[in-house]
């Protein structure tokens, strides 16, 4: 396989675009042969590079750019997804090791790579929270959507509301039907979380009700208001996801990390709290609860009723938000 460019231009003359390059060069190393392992490698690349494209990577679309930081940031993300229930540990070890080969095969070098992607990972086999979710103090986000407001980025400003006030992910929250939810909380008092959800979890198969409150009536009416003009979500008519995450949500997480929130997930993680203090009346494990000690079958139905309102298929998966059963 030829190099389409210079060795000292854009991905090391491997082309233009990160999500071609790196494919190019994994054939090159391999000599044309070896087409189940390319592909593979070449799958899970193509993983980093649409974490590099997202809001939680750099934004980097050359390969010269990329050090071992920005391979230790995206450890630190896979790790989150393990925790989130997103992926499993063996996933995230593969995914790390492909882009180690493929950055070899881009650079011709080990120069940059992570030593260990277990050791990196840090995972052990059960996924459990270590710290204490932000912005469950509701005066705290608060200041963060006015914050928001004040710079302009409404939108954000109704995600972080939406995620606070019912447990969406971000994409459920960009993807929300607004209208729909805005009819449902009228007519039945709850909303059913249907757009942007993972793994086919949506439609009649897999409903997701939520009992609405005046914070989820007052997120969905801001959200209604910013809006823009003849959308049902927060995209406009013509805006790609792919354009809003890049122009709107990155920026926005900047003012997040000034204000001391990770990220807009640490508010379904606060939401997830809440609603294990308001089932069993008890705090929940991460802040010190001890209703597994003295309830364990109140716990265990608090866990299964957090899990359907996540959109989760597994309820050991609560324990990413909430924390284990101690």
């Amino acid at each position: 396989m030829a190099l389409v460019g210079r060795r000292d231009g854009r991905n090391f003359g491997w082309g233009r675009q990160l999500s071609y390059a790196g494919p190019q060069a994994l054939k090159d190393m391999f000599g044309g042969g070896h087409y189940g392992t390319v592909k593979a490698h070449s799958d899970r690349w193509q993983a980093f590079v649409r974490w590099c494209r997202s809001e939680d990577g750099p934004g980097f679309n050359d390969s010269r750019k990329i050090d071992r930081q920005t391979l230790l940031d995206y450890a630190g993300y896979l790790r989150q997804q393990v925790e989130q229930g997103a992926i499993c540990i063996a996933t995230a070890q593969n995914r790390l090791s492909s882009v180690n080969r493929t950055m070899a095969a881009l650079r011709r070098d080990q120069y940059v790579k992570v030593p260990s992607p277990s050791k990196a990972l840090g995972m052990r086999r059960t996924s459990v929270r270590r710290s204490v979710p932000q912005g469950q103090d509701r005066e705290q986000v608060k200041r963060i959507v006015e914050v928001l407001c004040e710079h302009q980025q409404l939108r954000p400003a109704a995600i972080a509301q939406l995620a606070r006030a019912t447990g969406m992910r971000l994409r459920e929250a960009i993807l929300a039907d607004l209208p729909r939810l805005k009819r449902e909380a009228e007519h039945y008092g709850k909303i059913n979380i249907q757009e942007g959800t993972k793994g086919g979890r949506s439609g009649a198969s897999a409903p997701r009700w939520i009992m609405v409150d005046e914070h989820i009536r007052d997120a969905l009416r801001f959200a209604e208001q910013v809006s823009p003009d003849g959308s049902r979500n927060l995209l406009a008519p013509h805006e790609s996801y792919l354009d809003f995450q890049r122009g709107i949500i990155r920026p926005a997480r900047h003012l997040l990390h000034q204000h001391n929130l990770k990220g807009f997930h640490e508010l379904r993680a606060a939401y997830a709290c809440e609603r294990y203090e308001q089932i069993t009346h008890h705090l929940a494990p991460i802040n010190g609860g001890r209703c597994y000690q003295l309830d364990r079958r109140l716990d265990q139905e608090a866990r299964v009723q957090i899990s359907y309102e996540l959109g989760h298929g597994r309820i050991d998966v609560v324990s990413a938000y909430i924390g284990g059963r101690t």
